[in-house]
């Protein structure tokens, strides 16, 4: 219930923990029941204002929302055991039709490679381009910008919209640049946000993959960053998710793309990350 602290099975592997650091966001499409989404919505009708918390206090929806057996074990995985549950939920209800919204960070973002907390949005009915889901710009939780600039911005290529089916939940990084889209159908809109929090030092506690290699990643350049710089960042992010000590030392080090990967790690990879032990190889793969 509201405060709480909650523990769960981890369900994210390694790689799917990096990624998120990468984008910034994890989308789980119709995990919430049908049934619980129409409770959702009568109760947002009853209570239509912008912080409907009363609703955490119901046990169907502590139990399939909040608690969702999908969302919340991906929360286990990035905020660790014992993560404390929301204590305020928000509802962006809107009647459509709507310009969309500028881009912005939601108050109170910091620019940091910790992830001390996460913010997450639920659609309790089906939200198809036309009702104005929320777009989102993946990898832009590093992005430095000024909220007024921010505002003069119209569209951005790598933005992606979050249009989903009933019961979806989409778990973001606090700090990550996001608006309403535009809605050209008629009708009311609810999106229901809230924050989960870390309580524990962060470790390495989800499904470790022993086959899975750190280094050299794949991961496409990103148009808001120079050249390597989101990957920096992003594995500054995991590699304190770790509990390791990361420091970039230039050059190809990691994370630096390479298009054909040598079997050896990285200059820069933290250690208890390595997956060959030797790091100065003596035959080429």
């Amino acid at each position: 219930m509201i405060g709480e602290l909650y523990d769960c099975k981890p369900t994210l592997n390694d790689k799917q923990v990096l990624d998120f650091c990468y984008q910034g966001f994890l989308k789980f499409e119709a995990v919430v029941p049908d049934e619980v989404n129409r409770r959702t919505v009568e109760f947002c009708n009853e209570h239509a204002h912008g912080e409907p918390s009363g609703i955490l206090d119901q046990a169907w929806f502590d139990q399939h929302v909040i608690k969702n057996e999908q969302a919340a074990s991906a929360v286990r995985c990035l905020l660790s055991k014992n993560f404390q549950l929301p204590s305020i939920m928000s509802n962006h209800r809107n009647r459509c039709p709507w310009p969309a919204q500028n881009w912005h960070r939601d108050g109170g973002s910091i620019y940091t490679r910790q992830l001390n907390y996460l913010q997450v949005f639920y659609y309790p009915e089906d939200t198809p381009p036309e009702m104005g889901p929320t777009e989102i710009v993946p990898g832009s939780h590093f992005a430095r910008h000024k909220a007024t600039y921010m505002q003069h911005m119209r569209g951005i290529s790598s933005a992606t919209s979050t249009a989903a089916p009933a019961g979806t939940i989409f778990i973001t990084a606090y700090g990550i640049w996001h608006r309403r889209s535009k809605s050209t159908a008629s009708g009311i809109r609810n999106l229901l946000k809230y924050n989960y929090w870390r309580t524990t030092k962060p470790c390495r506690d989800w499904i470790i993959d022993p086959d899975f290699s750190f280094s050299w990643p794949e991961h496409d350049p990103h148009p808001m960053f120079e050249q390597f710089k989101r990957g920096i960042a992003a594995v500054e992010m995991f590699s304190w998710l770790c509990g390791e000590d990361y420091e970039h030392v230039g050059g190809q080090c990691w994370p630096a793309e390479c298009t054909t990967p040598p079997r050896w790690d990285q200059a820069g990879l933290p250690a208890g990350l390595r997956k060959y032990p030797d790091p100065t190889p003596t035959t080429l793969p």
